[in-house]
């Protein structure tokens, strides 16, 4: 069969399905298909059709098709558990999902009441597997860790200078920025500011005056691109030089589009880049071939299928607690790499690395 074709989402929509006539087994994929994160959402919802349409095209999942059913959280918590319920509803047995924190860790308490497996591909968040069930896992690194190579990076390049660290007040924003706060404190290096800051705003200006005041060499954002975007293209209109760092919400050519060349030399952290990878390879050629970049969190949501997946098939059963054990003692080949799990929920293979923008793309630097 030709795989499941791309579902038409309203504006006004919570939730949406895209079907395959011969699907019998129902997964789903939910994150902000509306709203200003919608880029990320598109990524995951490209990676999960993709992914979806190769195991269909290859027999399916333990001889059986899959059904796609994508849930728009827009990363609203309340919107996020609304999604969960639906899913549940819908008979969903695997979610990869959600993107944002704060909508993974409270969908995720459905999930687990429900008995469905939920991978996330994004959600970095450390509360998500620290506090969620046996059902809850993730293939992408935590905070913790994505704070502790970011501090690094700060104190060992910027040691001496004037740091602010700001967040928008999510559970992924500040649980990145505290986290690159604590490891940098543990370096000895103590911040000038820390600051919460208003998402969804247009004008940081105000900020950006407080940040020219205190003489701000160096910005550590806990947030999502398009308040970073805006932010350091107001710095540059003002005349300031502060290097902005960030994380792994950078991820995404919207940033760019925001920016200009204000954005070039802006830093952030993400994962070793998976297109790059020899297990990738195919699978890049093909989203190109369609006119689709694999950017961001678009592999990493055609590995969570991937995995479940083959847990699926390790086990011989879609039951969960059947792959659960299979995710446990499993080794799992996907276009991210070979992953396995901790007894977390973790991949016990995390990597962070530093990108820059510039030119309207990010490449690695270190």
């Amino acid at each position: 069969m030709n795989g499941v074709k791309t579902a038409l989402l309203a504006s006004a929509a919570v939730f949406a399905m895209a079907t395959a006539a011969q699907a019998q087994i129902q997964i789903g994929t939910a994150g902000p298909m509306t709203g200003q994160y919608a880029s990320f959402g598109a990524q995951m919802q490209a990676g999960a059709e993709k992914a979806v349409a190769d195991l269909n095209a290859a027999g399916g999942v333990l001889g059986e098709m899959l059904e796609l059913s994508v849930g728009d959280d827009a990363c609203d918590p309340r919107q996020a558990v609304s999604v969960a319920n639906e899913m549940a509803a819908n008979e969903v047995i695997f979610m990869a999902g959600h993107f944002c924190s704060g909508s993974s860790i409270p969908a995720s308490s459905v999930y687990t009441e429900e008995g469905i497996l939920q991978i996330s591909p994004a959600s970095t968040n450390p509360a998500l597997t620290d506090d969620g069930g046996d059902n809850v896992f993730r293939v992408c690194g935590r905070d913790d860790q994505q704070g502790a190579i970011a501090a690094s990076y700060i104190a060992d390049n910027f040691g001496d200078s004037n740091i602010a660290i700001i967040h928008d007040r999510t559970a992924y924003g500040k649980g990145l920025a505290d986290a690159t706060l604590a490891t940098l404190n543990e370096l000895g290096v103590i911040e000038t500011l820390y600051e919460a800051y208003t998402a969804g705003e247009s004008d940081y200006s105000a900020l950006v005056t407080l940040l020219n005041n205190e003489d701000i060499d160096v910005l550590y954002v806990g947030g999502y691109h398009t308040e970073a975007g805006l932010m350091v293209r107001q710095m540059r209109e003002q005349g300031m030089d502060t290097q902005l760092i960030s994380g792994d919400a950078l991820v995404t050519d919207e940033f760019w589009s925001i920016t200009g060349d204000a954005g070039a030399g802006v830093l952030m952290t993400f994962g070793p880049d998976p297109r790059l990878l020899p297990a990738a390879a195919s699978v890049v050629e093909e989203f190109r071939a369609n006119g689709v970049e694999p950017e961001g969190y678009t592999l990493y949501t055609y590995a969570a299928v991937q995995v479940f997946a083959q847990a699926a098939e390790a086990a011989g059963s879609t039951d969960l607690y059947a792959m659960v054990q299979a995710l446990r003692d499993g080794t799992f080949e996907t276009v991210i790499g070979t992953l396995t799990f901790d007894d977390n929920g973790d991949v016990e293979q995390p990597a962070y690395v530093f990108y820059e923008w510039a030119d309207g793309t990010y490449s690695q630097i270190n």
